[in-house]
Order: structure tokens, then sequence, then C-alpha cells
């Protein structure tokens, strides 16, 4: 059973930053493409950074020049730092592969008060 446990969620005022983990427990870690998504209160889940097998990134319009997607391989593990955070950052984020994703973890709650 694969397992997303995602990590580093919190209360950070508009301006703050915080960067989130998600460990992933497959063996093929390294061969795969990862994302960061959000689903805020009454929104649909959105994709906001992905980074590829060779390490290229992409990002959502809403968070480029902000967040920061990276990988480490030996460790299984996808960050997204981000700074300059938004009130409308507010959600609960969560880790996935882009396709054929996994069963969604728990995610963690990102609040940003103005």
């Amino acid at each position: 059973q694969v397992q997303l446990v995602e990590s580093g969620g919190g209360l950070v005022q508009a301006g703050g930053s915080l960067t989130l983990s998600c460990t992933v427990s497959i063996s093929a870690f390294a061969f795969n493409e990862f994302g960061w998504y959000r689903q805020a209160p009454g929104k649909e889940r959105e994709l906001v950074a992905q980074i590829k097998v060779g390490g290229s990134t992409d990002y959502a319009s809403s968070v480029r020049g902000r967040f920061t997607i990276s990988r480490d391989n030996a460790r299984n593990t996808v960050y997204l730092q981000m700074n300059s955070l938004k009130p409308e950052d507010t959600a609960v984020y969560y880790c996935n592969k882009v396709s054929l994703r996994f069963p969604w973890g728990q995610g963690t709650q990102v609040t940003v008060s103005s």
C-alpha cells in the first residue's frame, strides 16, 4: 500500500514562508513525476507545482515566482518552499503523482492570515 505523508503546514501571517514535505513509500520514486496540489474550502483541488524525473519544474500562474518545488530521490521526498504567502494560499496541500495518481494522503493545512 502506497503512503503519501505530507507535513510542514501551519498558521503564518501574510508575507511569511513555509516549507512543506511529502514522503512517498514507493521503491520507484525517482522514476515518477510528482506534484503539489491544494484544495481550498468550497473549491476543487488544483495542481500548483510539478517536478519531472529530470528535475524540471512547472508552476501555476498563481504561485509562480513565490513557490519552489524540489525533490530528494535519496529520501523519497518532495518539498514545496512557499514564500510571500497570501491569504488566498490558504488550503489543504497534498502531494501525488501528476498522472496515474495514488490514493490521496491526509494533506497538510496551510492557513495564511491577513
